[in-house]
């Protein structure tokens, strides 16, 4: 359940900038946290930029640091010190030339949530299986 939604900048060396606009990103697997004030975005994998000689030494996974406001920073912290809670990227995308990250405020279904989604997942399984030949 995404609570709230913040805009981060990212800081990138020039290659992962490259690698970015080619579209070879992917937010599988990532989260942010927040150290002394700091927040910064894990496993989040950028391909390295296939036409440059720097780009393949770094590694994909790196820890990148995020860019938001104080105020933004200790709210984040208050809310993720609470059980819970946790900081998950939903996209990366530019804005006026500056890569982003849209950040979500998210906090983990509950195991009635759960149960309530994977019931649903299989009555529409179901449905599709029964009515496969049917619609053509």
């Amino acid at each position: 359940h995404i609570e709230e939604t913040y805009e981060a900048g990212i800081v990138l060396t020039g290659p992962e900038v490259k690698s970015l606009r080619m579209g070879r990103v992917n937010l599988a697997d990532s989260f942010a946290r927040v150290i002394n004030g700091e927040v910064f975005l894990y496993n989040m994998h950028i391909s390295p930029y296939p036409f440059s000689r720097e780009a393949q030494f770094e590694d994909p996974r790196r820890t990148r640091k995020l860019l938001l406001h104080k105020r933004e920073i200790n709210r984040l912290a208050g809310k993720v010190a609470e059980r819970g809670y946790t900081l998950i990227p939903l996209r990366v995308y530019f804005k006026d030339g500056w890569a982003k990250v849209e950040l979500a405020l998210a906090r983990g279904k509950k195991l009635y949530d759960r149960r309530e989604t994977i019931k649903r997942r299989e009555e529409e399984r179901a449905l599709r299986r029964r009515y496969k030949g049917k619609l053509r």
